[in-house]
């Protein structure tokens, strides 16, 4: 089986560096591009010459913003899940990432611990969303 081919796009070069580390551990993950902002993003998916299978993607950078660069993603390249990278704890980053196509949402101070759970609940089909918010919102996001 081929490797899950994912893009990291973050505009803290030092969180990219901890994250690609932390996936390196997999073998069956494979970074295949970075960006800083999320117009690095759609620069970087022009040139290449296939579509990643994931974008992590921070949703507060310089230039695009996540929310913005999704839209963007999901227009040209739709089978490209998203799985938003955010310290934003309130619901309405959540709904809204979601409204625009994201796949997942994942508080980075959760990242150690839930970083993979959530790469394969995306990788499988479904929606990720932190477990903070099922704690904050019992009865759900809508």
């Amino acid at each position: 089986m081929e490797p899950y081919s994912v893009v990291l796009v973050d505009d803290h070069a030092p969180f990219r560096e901890g994250l690609r580390e932390m996936l390196g551990e997999r073998k069956d993950l494979k970074i295949v591009g970075e960006a800083g902002d999320g117009l690095e993003l759609l620069n970087l998916l022009k040139q290449a010459k296939f579509a990643p299978h994931l974008i992590l993607l921070d949703i507060t950078m310089p230039n695009l913003g996540g929310i913005e660069a999704t839209l963007q993603v999901k227009k040209n390249y739709p089978n490209t899940k998203i799985l938003i990278l955010s310290m934003h704890r309130e619901r309405e980053y959540v709904e809204q990432a979601i409204s625009v196509g994201a796949e997942g949402y994942l508080l980075k101070d959760e990242m150690r611990a839930e970083v993979f759970s959530a790469i394969e609940r995306v990788r499988e089909g479904g929606v990720y969303i932190s477990p903070f918010f099922s704690q904050k919102f019992p009865n759900g996001l809508r």
